[in-house]
């Protein structure tokens, strides 16, 4: 039985102070038309603007993870991410009348329940999942992680701390709403009184009390009791997950991290995107693709497009198989595809990016001008699937510089710089 996108049934509110900001706020969970992701709006400033739940939107990854753009921010998503992931929840949106969300006692807890008596309900349409389809290992700073496949979802952390309460600890999660609760919900950040002060100093901690989490004095507990012994790895793995929900979907698979962080969680997203197959209707499919650009066998070298911002960012996808054309004449015997072709697909990926500004984009070409600081990093073959991500670095007219990155299995395969220019046919 195919499984559905999950939403809520109604609406419920969560309220409290932001731990970094001192900012009293209202955090409101709605319902969201299928198809529409996690989303967090600001519905105290003018027009309310929103953005998805995604790791393309991260701010800040300093003792917290923050989402936003120029204009607006939201502070420490991590632990009503959390909350969401666990519910299995794909389509919401959260409403936030401040820079921040309310932290409460700093856990997971008053989310998770609210999300419970809002309803979680199935909706129309397929959840989207991504899985890796073998394991690899990562690391950033201090962090360290694998990342393998399986079935569901379940991660091991290990934390090391210099302190008589916490020192080594581990613990290993299947995640599910079923064991969520009574394992890792109720689990709260902690800190050190120590630390207080020089946070404070840099903005941080505006609002932070001994109600807002466990504070650690140099031997000990500053006030209160622990839930468990090992309540501090339960936690860093509550962090974890609701970093995870910036994927854009449910990921499946198994991963382990040693010393966790917001920085390295989010890094280990970004490489998980890059890396793993994604089961999600394209945003352009290959008849899109037929209409939109003027290539055709055996030239048409991208098969999806998968996500794209206007005048700014797309990813496309190209497919390599043992029966490309060219395999046939370039080094047959030890099949590799042309580094030519590999920038001419990324071209064409970019070439839709820019297409899409025009509203009569049937009546127009794309001609590249010029092709700068081409590098390539390892070999194409037959059996790879190359994703590449292409920004827009400048945009004017008809004329438009891009940067591109090609990755297969999340490694770079090539990078490029493109100015091309938009002509009437």
């Amino acid at each position: 039985m195919t499984e559905k996108r999950r939403s809520l049934t109604g609406t419920v509110s969560v309220s409290g102070v932001g731990i970094h900001t001192g900012a009293a706020t209202t955090a409101t969970l709605r319902p969201a038309p299928s198809g529409s992701g996690v989303m967090f709006r600001r519905v105290d400033l003018p027009d309310e603007p929103s953005f998805p739940a995604s790791v393309d939107n991260v701010l800040e990854v300093d003792r917290r993870t923050s989402l936003g753009n120029d204009q607006i921010a939201i502070h420490t998503v991590e632990h009503v991410l959390a909350a969401v992931v666990a519910q299995r929840i794909d389509d919401l949106v959260i409403d936030v009348d401040g820079p921040e969300l309310p932290f409460l006692d700093g856990s997971a807890d008053p989310f998770f329940r609210a999300l419970q008596e809002a309803g979680p309900t199935e909706a129309d349409g397929q959840p989207t999942y991504s899985r890796v389809r073998t394991p690899f290992t990562f690391s950033a700073g201090t962090a360290r992680y694998i990342v393998a496949p399986g079935d569901g979802l379940r991660i091991t952390v290990t934390i090391d701390w210099d302190h008589p309460l916490i020192g080594r600890q581990s613990g290993s999660f299947d995640i599910s709403a079923g064991e969520f609760a009574p394992s890792l919900a109720r689990s709260r950040t902690f800190g050190f009184a120590s630390e207080i002060e020089e946070l404070r100093s840099k903005g941080l901690a505006q609002g932070a009390s001994i109600e807002t989490g466990i504070v650690l004095t140099d031997s000990g507990l500053a006030t209160g009791e622990l839930l468990w012994p090992d309540e501090f790895v339960r936690h860093k793995a509550v962090d974890l997950l609701g970093d995870l929900a910036l994927l854009n979907g449910r990921f499946e698979g198994e991963i382990v991290a040693f010393k966790p962080s917001h920085r390295g969680n989010v890094a280990l997203v970004q490489a998980i995107r890059r890396t793993a197959g994604f089961k999600v209707p394209p945003m352009m499919g290959i008849q899109e693709i037929l209409g939109a650009i003027p290539h055709r066998y055996p030239m048409l070298l991208v098969d999806r497009i998968i996500e794209m911002e206007q005048g700014k960012r797309i990813v496309g996808i190209k497919n390599v198989t043992a029966n490309e054309p060219f395999f046939q004449g370039h080094f047959p015997d030890h099949p590799i595809m042309p580094g030519v072709l590999i920038i001419e697909a990324m071209g064409q990926a970019g070439g839709m990016l820019l297409m899409g500004a025009f509203d009569d984009p049937q009546d127009k070409v794309v001609y590249f001008m010029a092709i700068d600081n081409v590098k390539f990093r390892r070999p194409v073959i037959p059996g790879d699937q190359i994703r590449f991500e292409l920004e827009m670095l400048h945009f004017r007219g008809r004329n438009c510089r891009m940067r591109g990155i090609g990755y297969v299995d999340g490694e770079r395969v090539a990078e490029a710089e493109m100015t091309a220019r938009v002509i009437d046919r």
